[in-house]
């Protein structure tokens, strides 16, 4: 695991060590990981069963678990969430500080739910349709994608020891989880969350050297914007058609 970036990154002003995306990530995943364990605690182990992903229930509608199981994390141990969280901080503010806000929340959620699509497709065609998968580690594993992509020499301590480019970095971590994904079924379902979120990330990083900025959450509210003008549009020429009928 990496030790640390800042040695080697650029020094920033105390406002801005917290950027906002991060930090209300940082809050919401912790805020839930508390709600959970509490209520596992309290005997009610089951209340936020919903939110994990299960490969069959997205096929049969609940659609919203393909985002909502990022935010839940192992209450077996504390590592999970304290792993994530860390590299969330690490290597996710350097790239909002980049893009903003918008669009890093738009890219991690992105290589989120595309790590938990190929959780789905990798559980229907090799493992097991009702596994449960949760954690942000498919998110994560795309900010990883996209800090090697955008700062390839900047050095990270790996294994708290060894100092290598962030390149070698995530090429490492890469390999791990593609291998790791022809284990056990049990074992491979995270690694393939890891190796889809840096599939996905990868992907859109490409699109959007070619493209330009690609902003999906722009494209959306355009869309919209579009779609109520021309509703107007037609609303406009039914009461000019009423009209000039009268």
């Amino acid at each position: 695991m990496p030790l640390s970036t800042r040695p080697y990154a650029p020094r920033f002003s105390n406002s801005q060590s917290f950027p906002p995306g991060v930090k209300w990530l940082l809050i919401v995943n912790t805020a839930i990981f508390v709600a959970h364990f509490l209520s596992a605690q309290a005997g009610m182990s089951g209340l936020f069963d919903w939110a994990g992903l299960v490969p069959a229930h997205v096929t049969h509608g609940r659609i919203w678990e393909l985002f909502t199981y990022m935010f839940l994390h192992s209450l077996g141990s504390f590592w999970h969430i304290l792993i994530n969280m860390l590299m969330l901080y690490m290597f996710g503010a350097d790239l909002e500080r980049t893009w903003g806000t918008e669009r890093f929340l738009q890219y991690y959620t992105i290589c989120g739910v595309g790590a938990g699509i190929c959780v789905v497709i990798g559980n229907y065609l090799f493992g097991n349709p009702l596994s449960y998968t949760i954690g942000a580690s498919g998110a994560i594993y795309g900010l990883l994608m996209a800090f090697g992509m955008l700062y390839p020499d900047r050095q990270i301590l790996f294994s708290f020891l060894f100092p290598i480019p962030a390149k070698y970095f995530v090429m490492i971590l890469g390999g791990i989880a593609f291998l790791s994904t022809f284990g056990s079924s049990g074992g491979g379902v995270s690694h393939v969350a890891h190796l889809g979120g840096m599939l996905f990330g990868y992907a859109y990083l490409k699109t959007a050297r070619k493209r330009g900025n690609v902003r999906i959450l722009g494209a959306v509210d355009d869309w919209y914007r579009n779609y109520k003008i021309n509703r107007a549009k037609k609303k406009f020429d039914v009461y000019l058609r009423r009209h000039r009928d009268d």
